[in-house]
């Protein structure tokens, strides 16, 4: 294809800034423990649910814990058998999710990215499956808040994920059409939402639980990881 002019990159968080399996395995192992309460048969027949092995928590390939919001967890919980309400399953989620950036691990030197990108005039953003507020403290710790001119969770108000709502949000904060935009990410979800928005170009990274096998179909482009991405756009 002939590459489109991008001047602003949208990035999906798990999975593409942050190494989902060295990051999240032990919080979905957590998160099936709380929603369990503790029943360690419950909490193999959730997370096996929620498309992660019990034993290692490892996330399948867009299963719903690597690619879904936590509403959608909740919900697939509580109808498997999790007993908690809805709404008081979804908070604890939330804060649990949310304690879970001090151990994110970083896919490369982010901080260097997105200043390397930034001084390319280039507007980013961040657009995730987890909370606004997860997505702020993550951006807070690894220094990406001079280089944002935008984020958002699945609660910001623009809807979810593989709707076409963040990426508009994105073009809305930063005045830029879609197809001047790029969406990196690790999933399905991420690719059809950039689709569904008529993102100028699509990224798929394999840091997530996503594979070349799915990934490669739904996207302009597949890489290793983000970074490369910056050689991979101007070289």
């Amino acid at each position: 294809m002939t590459r489109p002019a991008i001047s602003g990159i949208l990035f999906d968080k798990d999975g593409t800034l942050i190494d989902y399996q060295a990051s999240w395995a032990p919080t979905n192992l957590g998160a099936g423990r709380l929603a369990a309460r503790g029943d360690a048969e419950l909490t193999a027949r959730l997370l096996t649910v929620a498309g992660v092995d019990p034993t290692t928590g490892y996330a399948l390939s867009d299963g719903l814990l690597a690619s879904g919001n936590t509403e959608d967890v909740a919900q697939a919980w509580v109808e498997a058998g999790a007993q908690f309400g809805m709404a008081e399953l979804t908070d604890r989620l939330d804060t649990l999710f949310r304690s879970a950036v001090v151990a994110a691990v970083p896919v490369c030197d982010l901080a260097a990215l997105f200043a390397g990108l930034s001084d390319r005039g280039l507007a980013l953003g961040i657009a995730s499956s987890d909370s606004e507020a997860a997505v702020a403290a993550t951006a807070d710790r690894f220094g990406l808040e001079p280089h944002l001119a935008f984020l958002c969770g699945y609660d910001s108000g623009h809807g979810a994920k593989p709707g076409r709502g963040m990426v508009d949000g994105f073009c809305a904060a930063t005045g830029l059409p879609a197809n001047a935009v790029a969406v990196v990410g690790d999933s399905s979800h991420d690719m059809h939402m950039a689709a569904a928005a008529g993102a100028g170009l699509r990224v798929a990274v394999l840091t997530g639980a996503g594979s070349a096998a799915t990934l490669r179909p739904l996207s302009h482009l597949l890489l290793p990881s983000i970074a490369t991405l910056e050689q991979a756009l101007f070289a």
